[in-house]
């Protein structure tokens, strides 16, 4: 069987839904989404993808597990499998990070990545309910909003009168590049609800549309080739191997899944290729940078057992901060946990502080070991190699202690993990940052975009593949550099500016 169509999207996820979205504008251009996991309706939401005070971690997962530094076990990397890939199961924090990570894409020859052209385009495709001023937009499809003074949790409304006594600024607006210092996150959630970009784009009016066509339950194999044109997909639906015939091909499956299909589709590293007996079409990079941010944390335990509620919000503030060792704006993050469970602690109810490097310096790889469409790949985040990502680190710990031990926060829990006397002893403390540490979920780079002499550049500065015809990739993948802060905003951004190159291009053909 053959489905037909003029643009086919394969993944789901934030990128995805807003391609979709975007390119089903077009009236005359019949666009398919297809995705991996179910595609539920808005009104029909299971519990845990509709609830944006905390991440879904299993009923929607793809059950991935990354090693984050040799010897540690393998942890789980919660990737979203269902409409809206992982905007649909993640902590809603709506952050940009800062100028000069656009500029810095722009110094490597990505022209029209720098912060004054990407701008313009976090306003568009925001509603920001807090603010209207040159850097927000007021009229996008995704609601962004801050928890306000009474709807902190005490952990959380204590962790900024710390940073207040600690010296570091008040911040309203994270968003805002001339600010820094400790303040509400910017989140997109409303009344607790998540509004993934499956919500915001893929609104009951657009899903009406005739010429889109979203389809959930699809494994995606290769690309398929006439010559050096993508020309569709071939797909596994019900255990059935099906072709969808296109004109167009996006490969949207997320910074894991998007080198899967790449490598089986030819595009690779000629020694992935040949291991994995693949005919090389375009020899490339692929999986071979992994970006992310390494995090690590302390644990506390409440004084009483109120002060952890089911419901509460897992993260609701921020502190934004410059490292001493880098010393550029805003390279780090601090943020308080308002309960979390922790296998093998002593109790189940948990406050922690949570600190992730911004701009690091290692990079991990991907791994797929096999063509099958359904392997899982091996995942090595491999963090904290670097002298400077761990002294980074230990610093964002030396000040989360800190920030302990005020009497706002003191008042409410006590240390758990580590023991007390790692607290002032460096050598310590740098042992527990190295042995606790974890993604912050942010995989991506994997089939990064640059310049086309550059041969671990994947695709050009409008995602479109190397070396080949009618192929994009528009997901978490193109980053050149990580950002300063959680990438979705960053993903959202590029995928409504290819959504637009795209446009443009369709419509003068």
């Amino acid at each position: 069987m053959a489905w037909k169509t003029d643009v086919v999207i394969a993944g789901a996820g934030s990128g995805g839904c807003v391609l979709a979205a975007r390119l089903s504008e077009l009236p005359d251009l019949n666009v398919l989404l297809v995705e991996a996991g179910p595609v539920y309706l808005d009104s029909r939401l299971p519990a845990d993808v509709e609830n944006g005070r905390q991440n879904s971690m299993k009923a929607h997962d793809w059950g991935y597990r990354h090693l984050p530094r040799r010897p540690a076990p393998r942890l789980p990397m919660p990737r979203g499998r269902v409409l809206g890939g992982s905007s649909s199961v993640n902590t809603c924090i709506a952050l940009r990070g800062q100028p000069w990570d656009y500029d810095e894409w722009a110094d490597l020859g990505l022209t029209e990545w720098g912060w004054e052209s990407c701008l313009p385009w976090f306003k568009r495709m925001e509603r920001d309910l807090d603010f209207q001023n040159a850097w927000h937009g007021n009229d996008g499809p995704l609601p962004i909003r801050r928890h306000r003074p009474e709807e902190l949790t005490p952990w959380q409304a204590a962790f900024l009168e710390a940073a207040a006594l600690r010296g570091f600024p008040a911040c309203a607006d994270s968003n805002d590049p001339t600010t820094t210092g400790a303040g509400p996150h910017a989140m997109n959630k409303l009344s607790g609800k998540r509004i993934s970009a499956a919500i915001a784009w893929l609104s009951p009016e657009v899903r009406r549309r005739p010429n889109l066509r979203i389809v959930g339950g699809v494994t995606v194999d290769r690309v398929r080739w006439q010559g050096r044109r993508a020309c569709g997909l071939d797909i596994i639906v019900d255990g059935e191997r099906e072709v969808i015939e296109a004109s167009e091909v996006v490969v949207a499956a997320g910074a894991i899944a998007t080198p899967g299909i790449l490598l089986r589709s030819g595009i690779g590293h000629e020694e992935d290729l040949k291991r994995l007996e693949v005919t090389p079409r375009v020899t490339r990079d692929v999986g071979r940078r992994l970006l992310d941010h390494p995090g690590t944390a302390i644990f506390f335990e409440p004084r009483r057992e109120d002060l952890c509620r089911p419901d509460d919000a897992l993260i609701q503030t921020v502190l934004r901060y410059s490292s001493a060792m880098d010393g550029k704006p805003n390279d780090m993050l601090l943020q308080p946990g308002s309960k979390l469970d922790v296998p093998g602690l002593p109790t189940m109810n948990k406050f922690i502080l949570m600190a992730a490097v911004g701009k690091p310096k290692d990079v991990g790889r991907l791994t797929y070991t096999s063509t099958d469409p359904c392997e899982r790949p091996r995942i090595d985040s491999l963090f904290f190699q670097s002298e400077e990502d761990l002294g980074k680190a230990v610093e964002a710990m030396e000040i989360a202690i800190a920030l302990s031990e005020t009497s706002p926060m003191r008042s409410l829990a006590r240390p758990l993990a580590p023991p007390g006397l790692v607290h002032h002893r460096p050598r310590l403390l740098r042992a527990w940052v190295k042995r606790f540490c974890d993604s912050g979920y942010h995989p991506s780079g994997t089939a990064m975009m640059g310049l086309e002499a550059d041969r671990s550049a994947v695709a050009d500065s409008r995602g479109r593949v190397f070396e080949c015809e009618g192929l994009r990739i528009a997901d978490g993948s193109l980053l050149p550099t990580m950002t300063t802060a959680n990438i979705h905003l960053s993903v959202l951004m590029m995928a409504e500016r290819i959504a637009d190159w795209m446009k443009a291009a369709l419509a003068a053909t």
